[in-house]
């Protein structure tokens, strides 16, 4: 079966070919074309297109063209799992998904500088994403000091000069009261982030702040905590307001009110509907006595 997608390809155009020869189509032939002639040469190759808007293989919600695939096709396997995870991490530039995202924004950027072939570009990706699998299947749980005794060795000394300064209170880095400035901002706003543009204005490398967010804000990556930032806005919303489930939806930022619904009771153990009804009958036996 032919594939078509536009050129140029960074994570998604050449993750999706590496998946689909993998698992979907052994016998693929993919082609990179501009995009406005992407519709048109699908027809006229009888290809599939994919990872352009308005196709069957794109993107849905903050789920990449990568994911689809996986789904579409169910493909169950671990390492797909976890390779996932990295390429839509990579591919919407949100890094605190996966730590290995970053890495992979990174080198698949620095290929798409060097080569200016797409044919040989994924020929190129196809090899990193065998080393992905590779290491997602094997080597996933394997940490590189694990290989050299010294370095092991300095590893402890330094996890033991930790343990002691454990009781020393922590500086916190003046970007940490910025940032939460910046989140306090957006509560009773529009309510959306971008990891990139914060960066941005706090000065600071993205793959940093990834990295060191979750020591100054609860143990929790970027993503989740403003998920919960924002349930704890929807559960303020239910509990005062007479705003509909839809309309919490969104002033919380959610895409719908479905992912809404998923992500809130991830959080409560409970559905807003169901909450919301117990909030109402908890007021009127409370008025009633």
């Amino acid at each position: 079966m032919k594939w078509i997608t536009r050129e140029r390809p960074k994570i998604d155009r050449l993750a999706c070919p590496w998946l689909i020869q993998k698992f979907v189509d052994s016998e693929a032939e993919f082609f990179y074309v501009p995009f406005d002639n992407v519709i048109e040469e699908a027809k006229k190759l009888n290809a599939i297109p994919f990872d352009i808007p308005g196709v069957e293989y794109t993107h849905y919600e903050d789920q990449c063209t990568f994911d689809y695939i996986v789904k579409k096709h169910k493909i169950n396997d671990p390492a797909i799992t976890v390779i996932s995870k990295i390429v839509r991490g990579a591919d919407t530039d949100r890094h605190d998904i996966a730590n290995e995202s970053a890495g992979l924004w990174a080198i698949s950027a620095g290929l798409a500088h060097n080569i200016t072939d797409d044919a040989k570009l994924l020929e190129m990706g196809m090899v990193i994403y065998d080393a992905l699998y590779s290491w997602a299947s094997h080597l996933y749980h394997q940490k590189h000091l694990q290989n050299s005794p010294f370095e092991n060795l300095l590893h402890e000394v330094y996890v033991k000069f930790l343990k002691t300064n454990k009781t020393e209170k922590k500086k916190v880095p003046s970007w940490v009261n910025e940032l939460k400035e910046m989140i306090q901002d957006q509560i009773d706003a529009q309510f959306t982030f971008d990891l990139k543009k914060i960066s941005t204005d706090l000065e600071l490398n993205p793959s940093y702040l990834s990295r060191e967010f979750s020591k100054y804000f609860e143990d929790l990556n970027f993503g989740d905590y403003i998920r919960k930032i924002r349930i704890e806005k929807a559960i303020n919303l239910i509990q005062n307001s007479n705003y509909t489930l839809t309309e919490i939806s969104y002033l919380t930022g959610f895409s719908d009110q479905s992912h809404f619904t998923r992500i809130f009771k991830l959080h409560t153990g409970e559905n807003p509907s169901s909450f919301r009804k117990k909030i109402a009958k908890s007021n009127s036996d409370t008025k009633g006595k």
